[in-house]
């Protein structure tokens, strides 16, 4: 008997809407769902769901080693759930009660590419209960540059671009027809109906093919691009002056002395530190701006934006400019002809693309991890925030606005973790104004703090789906810190490379084997107001249990049941829910999904404000200033070749898998056989390569193996090539590949953990200096 499920792909954050087909209990296939507002395609790793849920490498019963860390063989042995619970609580407990909760530390992979999402607040939320400040999470090279960074320049994250409404799209750093299918098509359905578009990639991929204009920027180099499209910007006068004069701190006065901002404090005694001042171009005078109101005291006459002024003070005389002229003026240094040499655009193109910003609003943009993983990551990420303030199209219909969206009580427990304990979390002393500020750790701050016991120890580790081996830079430091573990447990649907010293191994459903609760599709306000409850399809394979189950009965375990509905998932949904009005029956009775009468409300500043400390769009940073960062972004050009390593390289991500995972699924191990490096053919010629040559990629951190693939997009000094490869497809015969060593396939061992960025501690993932051979002619690695 066959039955068609409706649901939605949880295999990443593009979330597409689909029909799950039943054949007497057993998953057959996946289908797309054209009245699922994400619905109108899926993507390979849907269809592959069969191989997934039924491979015979899953994980399905809970396992214990018997050998000892280091051992070749683990000699696992099969133990029952109650078995697992009750020996992980018990040295957890015993770990937090001899050196503090901060001692335990939690990891849990990224769900914007695997299914965790569905648990991933509550994993947050079992750290903050137990008392740990310290979480993994891949946030610093993933989400956090267009989350969380922006808040800092909007008071909010970046939003979703208004596609239907856009006049001129920018893809930066991002390319959704590999990593989020919804946005691929919401951008194609733009184009047809004549919206311009503008991609800066490394490659001409995806959409670059097409575009009105496809920017070749040199990896790393993208915050000196934006820097230099401001700068264009502003000098043809292409920007929305009014919206940066009345919505921005871009009016207020900056001392040259200090660079602070002048404030009412500095003209008389007593006066708000608070209360900024702006020039009045009609009364020739300073005037006031009330931070509470968010208005000048004196309202009459215009408020100059730009221009030099000296002040008298209770300091004497001072002289400023306002933050606008400070902006424009680091601008117009990253603006000169070598601009080319810098970014590998030309200052034509940079003209015609700034034109075409200016000719085709309201723009609407989008970046993700392209920017994101390189040393000068934050700084990027505020560059490109203030180039696309300029445009004036923040929260403007067809600009970056938050969609309403149904609303679910917040479960990620912060407010379960006392002060004491967030004031330990790793790195935050060192970045405070990185991840640590949410509880969440670098992987490199976790190694320190296991390997070194610096700024303490860490003895314990609660893994939910993470492979860091893999997919973090410098896998022999995070190898050596695993072995030296005191106590891990690893959560997952297969044994990976990270979990081969772990203590305890979990074994985890697919995402078609549980619920999972979604509220807001993202790409348009029409998904954005959907809610929905996806059905599980079929049974678990064995023992396997969903991680939020297995979430809610460690925390019964550990004693904090009461946090956690002691163990009640039915009642943990209700609680989510309870703020939609939307009850757990009807969305049970709804499988579909239930779209909610939500409406976009757009230039929401116009009544609130923005949520920054001037209530305005924060050009000039003085909160980056107090923390010791320039409060205007500002980089480091280096130089465009190395002697030794003479090759700039980069990865990308590929449609067949997300991160580490899937390569032992037959029908994408089909599409994607093995790693690739690609390499422009005449670079390639120049060291005599061949197309599918085998190749041995080397920089000052390691080698790793791939196989040479012609792209002629790229330019000549430039590679690019994907990490995460290290699973065998034995249904294919296909071998896997070694962690490190002659034989590795494993892109992190190029990458450095050591040079990172000073704010979010991002590293090099897509910025590094390499060189190539054949592997005939390359020498035994060292």
């Amino acid at each position: 008997m066959e039955e068609r499920v409706p649901g939605y792909c949880a295999l990443c954050i593009s979330h597409c809407g689909c029909t799950s087909i039943v054949e007497d209990g057993r998953l057959t296939a996946v289908e797309p769902d054209p009245a699922h507002p994400t619905g109108s395609a899926i993507c390979i790793k849907a269809m592959a769901a069969p191989d997934l849920v039924y491979s015979s490498e899953r994980l399905t019963s809970p396992l214990r080693r018997t050998t000892p860390k280091g051992d070749d063989n683990p000699n696992w042995e099969a133990i029952s759930w109650d078995e697992a619970l009750t020996e992980i609580s018990s040295r957890v407990n015993a770990q937090a009660a001899a050196d503090g909760p901060e001692s335990v530390a939690f990891s849990v992979t990224t769900p914007s590419g695997t299914a965790i999402a569905d648990s991933f607040p509550w994993v947050n939320r079992l750290a903050h209960a137990f008392g740990s400040p310290n979480t993994v999470f891949a946030t610093e090279n993933c989400n956090w540059h267009k989350d969380f960074m922006p808040q800092h320049t909007f008071g909010t994250p970046l939003g979703m671009p208004d596609y239907e409404l856009s006049g001129c799209i920018l893809l930066w750093g991002f390319n959704p027809s590999t990593s989020w299918l919804a946005q691929a098509r919401a951008i194609k359905t733009a184009r047809k109906n004549g919206t311009k578009l503008i991609v800066v990639d490394p490659r001409s991929a995806g959409f670059g093919k097409g575009a009105d204009q496809w920017l070749r920027v040199r990896p790393g180099s993208d915050g000196i691009l934006a820097m230099a499209l401001a700068s264009m910007l502003i000098e043809n006068g292409w920007f929305d002056r009014e919206f940066i004069r009345d919505w921005s701190n871009g009016p207020f006065l900056i001392r040259d002395d200090n660079d602070r901002f002048l404030t009412e404090a500095d003209l008389i005694a007593g006066g708000s530190a608070e209360s900024y001042v702006a020039w009045n171009s009609t009364l020739d005078r300073p005037v006031l701006y009330d931070t509470e109101s968010a208005t000048y005291r004196d309202p009459e006459g215009r408020i100059g934006l730009s221009g030099n002024h000296t002040i008298a003070t209770i300091h004497g005389e001072l002289h400023c400019r306002t933050a606008f002229q400070r902006y424009s003026e680091t601008c117009r240094e990253y603006s000169g002809p070598e601009i080319e040499t810098v970014t590998g655009v030309s200052p034509t193109q940079l003209y015609e693309t700034a034109k075409l910003i200016h000719q085709y609003g309201p723009l609407s943009y989008y970046t993700w991890t392209g920017t994101a993983q390189n040393t000068q990551a934050t700084q990027t990420g505020r560059a490109m925030a203030l180039l696309y303030a300029l445009t004036g199209a923040l929260d403007a219909a067809g600009g970056n606005t938050q969609f309403e969206r149904p609303q679910l009580n917040n479960v990620f427990g912060h407010e379960l973790l006392s002060e004491t304990q967030r004031g330990k979390t790793l790195g935050l002393d060192e970045r405070p104004l990185g991840p640590g500020t949410m509880g969440w750790i670098s992987s490199r701050d976790l190694y320190s703090a296991i390997s070194d016991g610096s700024p303490y120890p860490v003895k314990a580790l609660i893994s939910f789906g993470a492979n860091p081996l893999l997919t973090k830079p410098a896998p022999h430091a995070a190898d050596a810190a695993l072995r030296k573990l005191d106590f891990h447990v690893h959560c997952d649907l297969f044994m990976n490379p990270s979990a081969a010293n772990a203590d305890i191994v979990l074994p985890v459903c697919s995402a078609w084997e549980r619920e999972g609760l979604n509220a807001g599709f993202q790409i348009s306000q029409q998904a954005e107001a959907y809610i929905q409850l996806r059905p599980a399809v079929v049974e678990p394979r064995g023992d396997s249990r969903s991680d939020e189950w297995i979430v809610f009965e460690l925390a019964k375990h550990l004693g904090l049941g009461e946090q956690f509905f002691n163990g009640d998932h039915e009642a943990a949904l209700r609680h989510q829910l309870e703020p939609s009005g939307v009850t757990l029956e009807a969305l049970r009775e709804a499988p579909r999904g239930i779209p909610l009468p939500l409406r976009t409300h757009y230039r929401k500043y116009r009544h609130q404000g923005f949520n920054t400390p001037s209530r305005r769009i924060e050009l000039y940073s003085q909160v980056f200033l107090d923390s010791g960062y320039p409060p205007l972004p500002e980089f480091i050009v280096e130089p465009a070749k190395n002697s030794y390593y003479p090759l700039l390289l980069t990865s990308a991500k590929t449609v067949q898998y997300c991160h580490s995972q899937q390569r032992n699924l037959p029908l994408l191990r089909k599409s994607m056989p093995r790693p690739l490096i690609d390499i422009h053919p005449n670079t390639a010629n120049v060291f005599g390569i061949a197309e599918h040559d085998e190749v041995v990629v080397t920089t000052d951190e390691g080698v790793m193996n791939a196989e040479a693939r012609f792209n002629s997009s790229l330019a000549p000094d430039v590679l690019c090539s994907q990490y995460g490869w290290w699973q065998a497809c034995n249904q294919l015969g296909i071998k896997g590949y070694a962690i490190e060593g002659r034989e590795n396939g494993n892109y992190n061992n190029l990458i450095s953990d050591k040079r990172i960025d000073p704010i979010s501690s991002s590293n090099t993932l897509r910025h590094s200096y390499c060189k190539i051979k054949r592997r005939a002619e390359a020498t035994t690695p060292q």
